[in-house]
Parts: structure tokens; C-alpha cells; sequence
């Protein structure tokens, strides 16, 4: 469990403000803690090719990744919706599950402070990995 959930929150909730959304006004914004306390984070940017656009999740742990960090406690996720938690989408899942374990947290979240922690491996039970044991 992160120590300062509140916090990871109130960071992904301003990256909402960079967000690029003009299609589907969803914006959302991700704060990805890294082991070493570094935090990332990360905005959606669609595209009017939606299939190019890229969620928070990706852009954080891509921010990330091309930083050098390479090791990962928790990511907190925020969207639009009032009161209703936003967790990643399906893609997300997939691309974090290559760089996470089974006890990675994630924190979904809404504007309003609501929130609920959960572990990739309750998202994600199955996960596709080809080189991971």
C-alpha cells in the first residue's frame, strides 16, 4: 500500500489539465509512482485518427520508461466522472501488465476524491506475456 494515496491522486487530477480531448471532452490524467518516489505523470491525447491517440496510463509509464525508470508501485488514474472511479482501459492493462507484477496497485479515482485501490491481478488475471514468467 502507497503512503500517500490522497496525494498520487491530487497529482494525476492536475494532469487532467493538460489533457487533449476534443472528440470525446473525457479528459484524464495519471500519476504513475515510481519505487525510487519519483512521480510521472500523464494526460490522454486523442487524435482525429482515434486509434493513434494514446491514454494517461501509456503516456506516464512511457514518460517513464524513456527516463530510465524501470521499477513501479502504484498509479493513480483520474477521469471525468464525478464520483465514479475511473479504472484503464483494456489496452492499458495490457501495456502495464509488461512492466508490472501481479501486486502493482492501481488507484482508480474520481475528481471528487472517490476512490478505490486495486491489483493488476484483480483487473488483469490473465495476462498475455511472452518473455515473463
Amino acid at each position: 500500500m502507497i503512503k500517500n494515496v490522497k496525494d498520487l491522486i491530487a497529482i494525476a487530477n492536475e494532469a487532467r489539465n493538460n489533457s487533449y480531448a476534443p472528440y470525446s471532452k473525457y479528459k484524464v490524467g495519471a500519476a504513475l509512482l515510481c519505487k525510487d518516489g519519483t512521480v510521472i505523470t500523464g494526460c490522454n491525447i486523442e487524435n482525429a485518427s482515434f486509434t493513434v491517440g494514446i491514454c494517461a496510463e501509456r503516456t506516464a509509464f512511457a514518460k517513464a520508461l524513456s527516463e530510465g525508470k524501470t521499477e513501479f508501485d502504484a498509479i493513480a488514474i483520474v477521469g471525468n466522472t464525478s464520483n465514479r472511479p475511473t479504472p484503464p482501459c483494456g489496452a492499458c492493462r495490457q501495456f502495464m501488465s509488461e512492466f508490472v507484477g501481479k501486486d502493482f496497485e492501481i488507484i482508480e479515482a474520481s475528481p471528487d476524491g472517490d476512490f478505490v485501490i486495486r491489483k493488476m491481478s484483480e483487473l488483469f488475471p490473465d495476462i498475455f506475456m511472452l518473455f515473463h514468467t
